[in-house]
């Protein structure tokens, strides 16, 4: 089976690739890719070797060719549907950023408990009450879901979405999810990610550092 994090790393090759291809690169050695992804070519080669594609000595890999490959490795045939559990103000932002994108993954519905955003489209998305969710999901092959919900109804809204067939869920709230092993959960807490990189964002000279025993 395949590791989360080969998935990420593939996930990565396939945007520094699409960004080489855009500069008018055509070929692209394992050395060079690896360390614009910040890894080593040996891991690179690992990572590839899932996908079924392999370059050469003397040119490396194609660029067109590899990212394709990865495409056709990641994404499903046709695209794949996505629905959005909370229209706050980040969820309007993810709307906002997945309807400027041209990505296999579409957000197809999107759920609040506001009133005064449900049977509304928010950046070409439709808006329902929590209520239908069940029934809308029924209507759509969406097996991937994003919750963007305080942390006191995230659990709630997980169980929901995991009885309407929902495998795969993307977490902004700051809050643990309790799930079946067969549902596979991925939490960005920004919280924790903005105090990390304040932290190590510091002067030097400001950090508290233990000193080596005598």
């Amino acid at each position: 089976m395949v590791s989360d994090k080969t998935i990420a790393r593939l996930s990565l090759y396939r945007r520094l690739l699409k960004v080489l291809e855009g500069e008018g690169v055509r070929s692209v050695f394992s050395q060079q890719l690896a360390t614009m992804a910040g890894g080593t070519a040996a891991q690179l080669r690992r990572d590839l070797m899932e996908v079924g594609y392999s370059g050469t000595p003397n040119n490396g890999y194609e660029v067109a060719r590899l990212a394709d490959s990865i495409r056709d490795f990641l994404d499903v045939p046709g695209g794949q549907s996505v629905v959005l559990v909370g229209v706050g103000n980040l969820g309007k932002a993810l709307l906002s950023y997945f309807a400027t994108r041209r990505s296999s993954l579409q957000v197809v519905a999107a759920f609040d408990s506001d009133p005064y955003k449900v049977n509304r489209v928010i950046h070409g998305c439709r808006c329902y009450p929590m209520d239908s969710l069940s029934e809308v999901l029924k209507g759509q092959t969406a097996t991937v879901a994003v919750i963007a919900v305080p942390a006191a109804g995230a659990q709630g809204v997980a169980e929901a979405l995991t009885r309407a067939g929902v495998r795969g869920i993307l977490n902004f709230a700051p809050v643990r999810l309790r799930v079946s092993p067969n549902v596979y959960v991925e939490d960005i807490d920004m919280t924790v990610a903005l105090e990390k990189v304040a932290y190590f964002g510091r002067p030097i000279a400001g950090r508290t550092r233990k000193e080596p025993p005598a």
